[in-house]
């Protein structure tokens, strides 16, 4: 493949090298290192290790990222002063245990025909013209009738483009913030979203009833896509570490002193070096039985291949727990979303090292223009008390906030309250 060529405005060049050295400036700070030292400390599983607490912004970009932020007129230009700006702001307005990131990261240019079949899509906008909703446009109507156009995932590397790509990103902020090309493990295994795309959800519900056979015969489908993609990517030599300043779901960050015990070359890294991800929200109205019958067994094929894995996202754990995650191979994070028994899943992870990832409700934050500061408070001491006198490390990550109403400040007033109650347990940091 012929490499794009890269370029910016003279104006873009020198506000974003601007924003580069700020950038720099802020991850040399010595709080860096103390939010390192927190979520590695969770992650390791050290005893009396203190909660982080992050917002992941994206979702409330409307406030937090608005396009009249951004000064530069190029397109790749706004895309690398977003990715700046966010980092730069997240420091500066919010004041989470959001590490700044001392690399421009890149990721390797890597396409997929993930189904060989178009799947139109339609996204739907709110009132304010923000996009909060889509819909598929699935092939497959009714499982029974059987799935023969989708056809295996295909992918593909461009090296000379991530090359080039690396080269001129070197070139112009090289001197001020070492470029490092970043990855996944490539292959996706949120399997019941991926499937969501092939069928609608009434399908899979029906499917489980009139068509187990098709079900169970896709579900392999997707699993072996995901693993084929994955194993490529492996033998490609594309996998980079991501046990540091990188997340696996959201704003989980992954950084760990233990993990891998081994430090592979670059280009020699395995899928047993790598944290990955995998959730099934979309099973939620499927009883643990059905589940563990026709969905995990794909899912803990693919655990199987890598070395530490996070479960979830805004699916409660404790339903499936007993009957199918526990046996999870290399469970090393559950997310705890508000539909979630936090006194459950406690007791059940206590002693085990795997990381409680609680997700606060996000309407406390979203929702009302005012933030109810007494709720908040309320909503992080009930993890907190859920965990006290058991050996279970806890992290805590603000997911799916839609909206501030203008207001930032609600979002740093929630950092301070969470700060504060977890100051009354763990005492404040030195």
């Amino acid at each position: 493949m012929s490499a794009m060529p890269y370029a910016l405005p003279a104006a873009d060049r020198t506000h974003l090298r601007q924003l580069a050295r700020r950038q720099a400036e802020l991850a040399a700070l010595p709080i860096q290192q103390q939010r390192r030292a927190l979520w590695a400390g969770v992650n390791d599983d050290r005893p009396g290790a203190r909660p982080p607490f992050a917002i992941e912004s994206g979702t409330f970009d409307r406030d937090f990222m608005p396009a009249s932020l951004l000064r530069c007129t190029s397109d790749y230009g706004r895309r690398l002063e977003t990715g700046f700006l966010r980092h730069i702001r997240h420091h500066e307005i919010l004041g989470d245990d959001h590490v700044c990131p001392d690399t421009l990261d890149m990721g390797w240019h890597v396409g997929c025909d993930e189904f060989g079949v178009e799947i139109p899509t339609q996204y739907i906008k709110d009132s304010e013209g923000i996009v909060t909703g889509y819909h598929f446009d699935c092939p497959v109507k009714d499982l029974a009738e059987g799935f023969a156009m989708i056809r295996p995932a295909r992918f593909w590397v461009d090296r000379d483009g991530t090359q080039a790509e690396f080269a001129f990103l070197s070139e112009t902020f090289g001197d001020l913030l070492p470029v490092a090309i970043r990855s996944g493990t490539f292959g996706n295994n949120n399997l019941t979203q991926r499937l969501m795309r092939i069928c609608p959800q009434e399908a899979m519900f029906l499917a489980m009833y009139d068509a187990p056979e098709q079900l169970h015969a896709l579900m392999a489908l997707l699993r072996d896509n995901a693993r084929r993609m994955a194993q490529w990517a492996e033998a490609e030599g594309l996998l980079e570490l991501n046990n540091q300043n990188q997340c696996t779901c959201g704003t989980c960050y992954n950084f760990t002193d233990t993990f891998p015990k081994s430090r592979p070359v670059r280009g020699q890294v395995r899928l047993t070096d790598m944290w990955a991800v995998m959730d099934s929200q979309e099973t939620v109205g499927v009883k643990p039985a059905l589940f563990h019958e026709f969905f995990f067994p794909y899912y803990r094929d693919l655990a199987g291949l890598y070395g530490q894995v996070y479960w979830g996202c805004c699916e409660p754990a404790d339903p499936n727990w007993e009957t199918s995650l526990a046996q999870l191979p290399n469970l090393k994070a559950v997310s705890i979303s508000r539909w979630c028994r936090q006194e459950a899943m406690a007791e059940a992870l206590d002693g085990t090292g795997i990381v409680f990832s609680r997700k606060p409700d996000p309407n406390l934050l979203g929702v009302d223009r005012v933030l109810d500061e007494e709720a908040w408070a309320a909503e992080i001491r009930s993890s907190l008390a859920a965990v006290r006198g058991r050996r279970v490390p806890l992290e805590f990550v603000v997911r799916d906030v839609y909206s501030m109403h203008g207001d930032l400040g609600k979002a740093r007033r929630a950092v301070e309250i969470a700060r504060r109650e977890i100051d009354a347990v763990y005492g404040p940091m030195a």
